[in-house]
């Protein structure tokens, strides 16, 4: 009876192994809610990176001075949505070879591509020139699929 019972444990955990494994190879979906129900491909996910100091790597701007730009210059062109996040990066200066290290905002907008979005980023970018003096704002983007 001990080697029944055995066998039966044995048959029984392996069948709620299987049925643990199917449950992890279906595929997710990216689904929206009843507020917006809409799957959008054909999205670009924009990353443009900010130095909040001096372009030798010392002083700072202030958060002030960053909530002033990004109420007048960014919220107006993204009203949607956009996050800020804090960062800290390094870059080497091509001229002298010389390490800068310092903090940086980063700034993430999601939006359909199209040559206005590509107007709107740039304008921001050429903003904070402007404002700060800095020689570039770096600009990433690529490809995403979104949902909300």
């Amino acid at each position: 009876m001990t080697s029944f019972r055995f066998a039966l444990a044995i048959v029984l955990a392996a069948s709620l192994l299987t049925g643990c494994a199917s449950t992890g190879s279906t595929t997710a979906s990216m689904q929206g809610d009843a507020a917006r129900p809409a799957q959008s491909a054909g999205w670009i996910r924009s990353e443009l990176y900010f130095a909040v100091g001096n372009e030798d790597g010392t002083g700072t701007i202030h958060e002030s001075q960053w909530r002033a730009f990004l109420d007048g210059e960014v919220t107006p062109r993204f009203p949607d949505g956009l996050t800020v996040l804090d960062g800290y990066g390094q870059w080497r200066f091509q001229q002298d070879g010389r390490l800068v290290r310092q903090r940086c905002k980063v700034l993430v907008v999601l939006h359909e591509d199209g040559a206005k979005r590509r107007e709107d980023i740039e304008a921001i970018r050429l903003a904070w020139k402007r404002v700060t003096g800095h020689e570039s704002v770096l600009w990433a983007r690529g490809a995403v699929d979104v949902s909300f």
